[in-house]
């Protein structure tokens, strides 16, 4: 299986006509969060309007995934913390969105959402509680921002990354986290598109200028990822032993 991972896209049309030409050459395609722009000055309803018809296109492609960043916002849950309501309204046939976990042969993908607040961060606990597959299955996170510590999480002068996040990686030990939400870790000689926490490989893309996003490929049968950008390519064996 082969799983073509991008984030980060912030209304970038061309980044989605280009994801329109290449995503049906996968078996899944995961967009990792902040699919909007709410610094544009395009109003948020206008831009949903036009992220839910690429959707729409695109999960005619191949399966999507499409987790929610702190761009993504369109609502206030009880606690007056911000979800993105218009993307699990958006959730249809093959397009899997915040708070849904699937399996697609022995292997299992849990979609997290943004959380924004006490209320919303145990939402996700209580979503990765009773999706853990007790080691039966490789387990996939898609979740926004990279965990506190990793190179991934890497902004120029300091590490800037998710506590919770980390903390959750510590307990339940996932194998794979897709992450993105820090746009220039790739690109710096400090930080990384990707690293290890213990057993478990986190992922991030970066973000790039231009109509070609940056991406990771994933290859679940030869076992590696491989990372395309305007710095090239670069490929890691996902078999490589826990150092």
């Amino acid at each position: 299986m082969r799983i073509l991972f991008l984030a980060d896209l912030h209304y970038s049309l061309k980044q989605y006509d280009w994801l329109v030409a290449n995503l049906g050459d996968y078996d899944v395609g995961v967009i990792g969060g902040d699919l909007l722009d709410m610094g544009a000055g395009l109003d948020a309803d206008v831009q949903i309007a036009i992220v839910e018809r690429y959707l729409g296109i695109l999960r005619h492609k191949t399966r999507l995934v499409v987790s929610s960043g702190n761009h993504d916002g369109d609502s206030r849950n009880e606690a007056d913390e911000s979800t993105a309501l218009w993307l699990r309204e958006a959730a249809a046939e093959r397009l899997h969105v915040d708070g849904d976990s699937f399996d697609l042969g022995d292997t299992r993908i849990t979609v997290c959402p943004w959380w924004d607040g006490q209320v919303s961060r145990s939402e996700v606990h209580a979503l990765l509680e009773r999706t853990d597959p007790g080691g039966r299955s490789l387990w996939i996170w898609v979740y926004h921002a990279p965990p506190r510590g990793a190179r991934t999480s890497w902004a120029g002068k300091r590490f800037i990354g998710d506590d919770a996040l980390r903390d959750w990686i510590d307990h339940f030990r996932p194998d794979i986290v897709l992450s993105g939400h820090i746009h220039n870790s790739p690109f710096y000689a400090e930080g990384s598109w990707y690293d290890r926490i213990g057993s478990t490989w986190v992922f991030n893309p970066g973000r790039q200028i231009g109509p070609e996003p940056s991406t990771i490929t994933l290859d679940l049968e030869a076992m590696t990822a491989e990372w395309n950008s305007l710095d090239g390519r670069s490929i890691v064996d996902l078999r490589i032993p826990q150092s």
